[in-house]
């Protein structure tokens, strides 16, 4: 394919354009923002897809219906909103037993309960995978946008990413975990690849920040978005984050497999941790912003590489 999924979502963005006023903010944040009198409403979608997103010979389903929410809910935490309700439409291939079924749907459940959100609706389908289509409401009075970042905030995570990309390596490779003298961080990862924790109370304790984004589709395409949407350069240091808790333990698993750490850290996505700027904020800070343009991991002497959808 000759395209990138950042090329796709402009495209539709200029096809989806819209002079309502009430649309706050449109396509390309973390989430929509629509005006609904003193509080404004804050929606967004994510899918998953068999075989692309999650395996059933990996996954269960309980794990697979927590992995598909918790994308959805840190979303809406990455607009500085408070989630409210979901809406769920599941295809299904009519192979899956009831057990299964009910098992998905309590994982969706349980996810939902640590933010007090409830199910409210969607959809049942029939179709040749089975694909997990999810909505979520939330509510905000003033959102932190992509687009906010200043000259001379610091840059911020609410925790170490790469975990969920390191599990994802494991499993490809199928890798003997219990073999590994990381096993323990190894085990981690792929417990984070297959249902993540989320720290929403840190997304929470950002509402301070000039910007703020949940890394979905790993720190430097998100620190790109940053960049590019308040028009900033960010620059992050490779030591700050070397010097970071859980480097250490993720840096020795990569080493041992074969991988290298700053594909996952740089790269990876799925982990949902925040990626923020701003001044004095809880969390790690990794970087600066200046002027300029893009987003940069200095001092790197490899360049990361990563899973894009579409090149």
């Amino acid at each position: 394919m000759s395209f990138s999924e950042s090329e796709v979502i402009e495209y539709l963005a200029r096809i989806f354009a819209t002079s309502d006023s009430r649309v706050i903010i449109g396509i390309g944040d973390d989430a929509a923002v629509v005006a609904q009198g003193a509080a404004n409403t804050v929606v967004t979608t994510d899918m998953a897809v068999e075989g692309v997103h999650f395996k059933r010979i990996w996954s269960s389903a309980h794990e697979i219906g927590r992995k598909i929410t918790a994308a959805n809910l840190a979303d809406i935490y990455a607009m500085g909103a408070e989630p409210r309700h979901l809406v769920v439409a599941l295809s299904l291939t009519g192979n899956e037993s009831m057990n299964w079924i009910k098992e998905l749907a309590q994982g969706i459940k349980d996810e939902a309960d640590t933010c007090n959100v409830s199910v409210i609706g969607g959809d049942l389908v029939r179709g040749p995978v089975v694909t997990i289509s999810m909505t979520a409401i939330g509510e905000v009075s003033h959102p932190i946008l992509r687009s906010g970042a200043q000259v001379g905030d610091g840059v911020f995570l609410s925790g170490l990413p790469g975990l969920s990309a390191a599990g994802l390596f494991l499993l490809s490779k199928e890798i003997n975990i219990s073999a590994l003298r990381s096993s323990v961080c190894a085990e981690r990862a792929v417990s984070q690849f297959r249902a993540p924790e989320v720290n929403y109370s840190a997304a929470i304790a950002l509402l301070d920040a000039h910007a703020l984004c949940d890394v979905s589709d790993g720190l430097l395409t998100q620190g790109q978005q940053v960049a590019k949407g308040s028009g900033v350069r960010l620059e992050i240091s490779s030591e700050w984050i070397e010097a970071s808790s859980g480097f250490r333990e993720l840096s020795d698993l990569a080493q041992e497999v074969g991988a290298y750490v700053w594909d996952w850290i740089a790269c990876g996505g799925e982990d949902h941790v925040f990626l923020a700027t701003g001044i004095k904020l809880p969390g790690m800070q990794i970087g600066t912003v200046q002027d300029g343009s893009d987003c940069e991991i200095l001092g790197l002497t490899q360049i990361p590489q990563g899973f894009t959808h579409f090149l």
